[in-house]
């Protein structure tokens, strides 16, 4: 069974798609960043951008009936390697003991400029 989750994000209408899918025992959530209530939240500053993202990530896979102990895979995307450090330091603060597969990439640009950090999550749990 397949079952989609939407967000307040005014993109997922615009584009088409869904904040988080549940797949079997799989909680895959789309790529998150710093926009709350249709604003890009703390601009300039990729700490906080990464910290907000990650937490619309995690109350997705929590809505989903999963936890952060759950998720197995993050992908970081910046725009700057600059803020690599500042990007793994929140993304350590979230995952330090979960410890997931994690890939941080650069990327030439997002939606809107003013995006430093995308973070896709994927959850596994048995029994969902």
């Amino acid at each position: 069974m397949i079952r989609r989750i939407a967000s307040d994000n005014p993109y997922e209408d615009v584009i088409g798609y869904s904040r988080a899918v549940v797949a079997g025992p799989f909680v895959i959530v789309s790529g998150c960043t710093a926009t709350v209530d249709g604003r890009v939240r703390h601009e300039g500053d990729a700490y906080e951008q990464a910290r907000t993202a990650l937490r619309i990530a995690l109350d997705a896979v929590e809505n989903a009936g999963a936890t952060a102990a759950d998720v197995v895979r993050t992908r970081m995307y910046v725009v700057d390697m600059a803020d690599s450090e500042a990007v793994g330091r929140a993304h350590a603060e979230v995952f330090r003991e979960v410890r997931p597969a994690a890939s941080m990439v650069q990327a030439s640009g997002f939606i809107d400029s003013r995006m430093l950090v995308e973070i896709e999550v994927e959850a596994y749990r048995e029994g969902m």
